[in-house]
């Protein structure tokens, strides 16, 4: 079994190539849900419906999120009654959200409404939530703290992040299933995500740290930043303001006793001395998933890492 620490759109790609990589029944994703929010009187589970809609084929490719063809007629209708329009969600997407919340009010656990979906959706992988409870990523910048969507959506990342902060993160044990993935897998894999707000918040869930630590598995990451650059995301501006190198170096230091292999682009394998400088092996390979084929490709090539 392989397991991947998933954020959004980055571990959604890396996922595609995954599934065609080796068997989609082998794989168990653990999703961010410290991105959750609620929009309309909806449960949104952005991270996690993402990751579905990759899998499922049915990603919008345009934009990394929501689905292709979907229409807006209902946050379009919405502006009428006074609602904002910041945070935009198809009419198909806003019909997953609906199910979701129906659940929830019924009592539902989150890993069961998960598991649902992923079935209706025809995926053969298993998704867990990093938690049941609710968890919610909190951004604190200059004018004060900020719910991570604000942060993200609405202000479009344009404000400094000072600190970062998971609310209700205290009380939030991971999600059944979680520990046991991460001591059976064959492989942890940290997507190319964000490590402060994708791939931290479920770190930061009781256990989740420790156990991945103490894991037999091959441990690997995968940076986001390439050529000092993030391809996707506020991850290279909040290693700015939080005092992190932006570099794969920078990545690889904020996981470091994590993980037994760090993968770098090709662009940076100058800095591989310095990775592996940090008591890990380093692949540098071709990270860019500009197509399914570069998905794919960079997958087998994170699996041939496996117990190398």
């Amino acid at each position: 079994m392989f397991t991947v620490l998933a954020g959004g759109v980055g571990a959604s790609r890396f996922l595609q190539g995954l599934a065609h990589a080796t068997d989609p029944s082998n794989i168990t994703v653990i999703s961010n849900t410290g991105d959750d929010v609620e929009m309309f009187g909806l449960h949104v589970s952005p991270d996690t419906d993402i990751v579905i809609y990759a899998l499922a084929g049915a990603v919008n490719p345009e934009t990394g999120w929501g689905l292709t063809g979907d229409t807006f007629a209902v946050v379009d209708a919405l502006q009428r009654y006074g609602y904002e329009r910041w945070f935009n969600l198809g009419d198909r997407d806003l019909a997953m959200a609906i199910h979701r919340t129906r659940l929830l009010h019924e009592g539902v656990p989150m890993h069961e409404i998960v598991a649902g979906l992923t079935a209706a959706w025809g995926l053969q992988c298993r998704i867990l939530p990093m938690s049941n409870e609710p968890i919610r990523t909190q951004i604190t910048g200059p004018d004060g703290v900020l719910p991570f969507q604000e942060y993200m959506v609405k202000l479009r990342t344009e404000t400094d992040v000072r600190s970062i902060a998971f609310a209700g993160i205290e009380s939030a044990p991971p999600a059944p299933g979680v520990l046991e993935a991460l001591r059976e897998s064959e492989a942890v894999i940290l997507a190319p995500s964000n490590p402060f707000v994708s791939i931290g918040p479920i770190l930061a869930v009781p256990g989740i740290r420790d156990a991945l630590a103490a894991s037999k598995a091959t441990r690997i990451a995968i940076s986001p930043i390439i050529a000092g650059e993030v391809v996707k995301g506020p991850a290279a501006k909040m290693m700015v303001t939080l005092g992190h190198e932006v570099s794969a170096v920078g990545v690889a230091r904020i996981y470091a006793g994590l993980i037994d292999v760090m993968v770098i682009d090709e662009q940076d394998r100058a800095l591989a001395p310095q990775v592996e400088a940090l008591g890990m092996r380093c692949l540098v390979t071709d990270t860019m998933m500009t197509s399914d084929e570069r998905k794919a490709e960079l997958a087998s090539a994170v699996l041939s890492q496996v117990a190398s």
